[in-house]
């Protein structure tokens, strides 16, 4: 990856799942750049393709045409395991449903990924994560015991605790009430201003409002 190549490359992006009468096209020929260091808001109706096409830029669903590559790596070409190291080095994801772990704590849900790369301080680390999304009050309770906000915010930080190069983020406010998402806002911007690249899929006006630019997905199609 050259210094001045997007830290995104998606080119005439296709992607389709079985379905009854065949093949259902949820993607058609989706082309995207992003800089490093930029923040790209992806908007769109529901069942559009925007999420697939963020499991598509983490890695976690292979396109079925076109060439995507994300901070120097061509996803088409790794296997598996690959692909999970990739995620570790340089992709933070907050999903939509969270996929935080029931049986962990918040503090070992942030963890995960540090111990994974082997890091020792992996829990110094988590806890100052979740401080930062001011859950230091939270670090041993369980997903069970956590508001959809909180769970959210462990979420994020969970994303964030590695120092990703790139944050994947499925409507990071959608769960959070004005006051901690305005929080979690500023968060995700501060991140950017350090050099992360973020890619967030909001119906949030004021969310997206803060990208650099919104790139607006109708039918599997970028429109505007």
């Amino acid at each position: 990856m050259t210094a001045d190549a997007p830290l995104v490359a998606a080119y005439d992006l296709a992607f389709s799942v079985p379905a009854a009468e065949g093949r259902l096209a949820i993607l058609k020929g989706v082309s995207l750049e992003v800089a490093a260091g930029e923040a790209v808001g992806i908007v769109g109706p529901s069942g559009s393709g925007k999420t697939s096409l963020l499991m598509l830029l983490a890695g976690l669903e292979r396109p079925t045409g076109g060439d995507l590559s994300v901070a120097g790596h061509d996803l088409a070409g790794l296997d598996e395991d690959a692909l999970a190291r990739f995620r570790r080095d340089h992709v933070g994801i907050v999903f939509q449903a969270f996929h935080l772990i029931p049986t962990m704590s918040a503090l070992e849900n942030v963890a995960v990924p540090l111990e994974f790369a082997g890091r020792r301080d992996a829990f110094p680390r988590a806890e100052e994560a979740l401080r930062r999304v001011g859950l230091g009050h939270r670090l041993t309770h369980y997903p069970g015991q956590l508001s959809g906000g909180e769970q959210q915010r462990v979420a994020l930080a969970r994303a964030m605790v590695a120092g990703p190069k790139l944050i994947l983020a499925d409507e990071p406010t959608g769960n959070l009430d004005r006051g901690t998402g305005t929080q979690v806002m500023d968060l995700l911007f501060s991140l950017r201003d350090a050099g992360t690249t973020l890619v967030l899929i909001t119906h949030d006006p004021s969310l997206a409002e803060r990208c650099d630019r919104q790139v607006r997905i109708e039918d599997g199609l970028i429109v505007a």
